[in-house]
């Protein structure tokens, strides 16, 4: 970047307003025509006040575009089987279109036995490995966890197109790192993955085109770390001298920046619209029921 020129900003959450805007247009049209609205179920276990507040969110989030949603707030000690139970009625139930267990669940939970409980047609998260599966395989009608589709829309709305391009992501969690290295693949960029055992960050890192970073510690990206032109996507958030800030050291690594994103406001409003987004392509492909009414 030139001295003095400003990068461009992915604002993620004007584009979440223009897509919740989108939904809401379809919502409403299939509810005049009789059908009922889509439905999410949440399930909640345990009191972690960071998961209510990302659920209260969701919640939110669903009543704005006009998509039922379901609370299931179970206690701490919840057994693995009442859980599973729950699940298997959600399952079943043919006015619930997405089933969404907030994570992390209580360390007595196995997480991985919840995941395959959910049925991979109501896996909005896109966690089930059926889900998975079909993004490795690149077929289109599986669901894509949130947060990758979720940059991947940001990427689109700003006209920046991965293909060819060295795409390095720090971080190799399950939720964002793995799922997002697949995406990029299927975008046909060359794909560095980093975490806990790579030896030099800085050696991949320098050499993005696109860098991507989702792990939490704060500030771990500089300046010295990015090429000139990078373009910046900061999954990470976290709490600093009492700021949320994210994985990037946004004032410095700024000036480097052809495009950064913001924390808040960036990456974040985008996971939410894209489960609100996974929820109405659950609703349409396997879900609308006439309404009786």
């Amino acid at each position: 970047m030139e001295k003095g020129v400003s990068p461009i900003i992915l604002d993620g959450k004007a584009l979440s307003k223009k897509i919740k805007d989108q939904i809401s247009q379809k919502v409403n049209a299939y509810v005049s025509e009789g059908f009922r609205r889509p439905c999410l179920a949440v399930i909640l276990v345990g009191n972690d006040p960071a998961s209510q507040v990302y659920v209260n969110n969701k919640r939110k989030s669903c009543q704005e575009v006009g998509i039922e949603s379901l609370l299931f707030h179970l206690p701490e000690n919840t057994r693995t089987e009442e859980l599973l139970d729950l699940i298997a009625e959600l399952n079943s139930r043919q006015d619930v279109d997405g089933i969404l267990v907030q994570l992390p669940l209580p360390k007595h939970i196995d997480q991985h036995e919840i995941i395959l409980s959910i049925s991979p047609y109501k896996d909005v998260d896109g966690f089930h490995p059926m889900n998975m599966g079909k993004l490795v395989a690149r077929i289109e009608d599986g669901f894509v966890p949130c947060t990758p589709l979720g940059i991947d829309l940001l990427l689109k709305e700003y006209g920046i197109d991965p293909k060819g391009k060295e795409v390095v992501i720090v971080g190799a969690g399950f939720i964002v790192g793995r799922p997002l290295a697949m995406l990029m693949l299927w975008r046909d960029a060359t794909v560095s993955v980093c975490h806990i055992h790579t030896r030099d960050i800085k050696e991949h890192t320098l050499r993005a085109d696109i860098l991507i970073s989702a792990t939490g510690v704060p500030h771990l990206i500089k300046a010295h770390m990015v090429k000139e032109g990078v373009i910046v996507i900061d999954v990470g958030i976290s709490k600093l001298d009492g700021k949320i800030v994210g994985d990037v050291d946004f004032e410095e690594v700024k000036h480097k920046a052809y495009a950064i994103t913001p924390v808040p406001g960036g990456v974040g409003p985008m996971t939410v619209a894209s489960l609100l987004l996974n929820t109405l392509k659950a609703y349409e492909k396997y879900g609308i029921i006439k309404s009786q009414s």
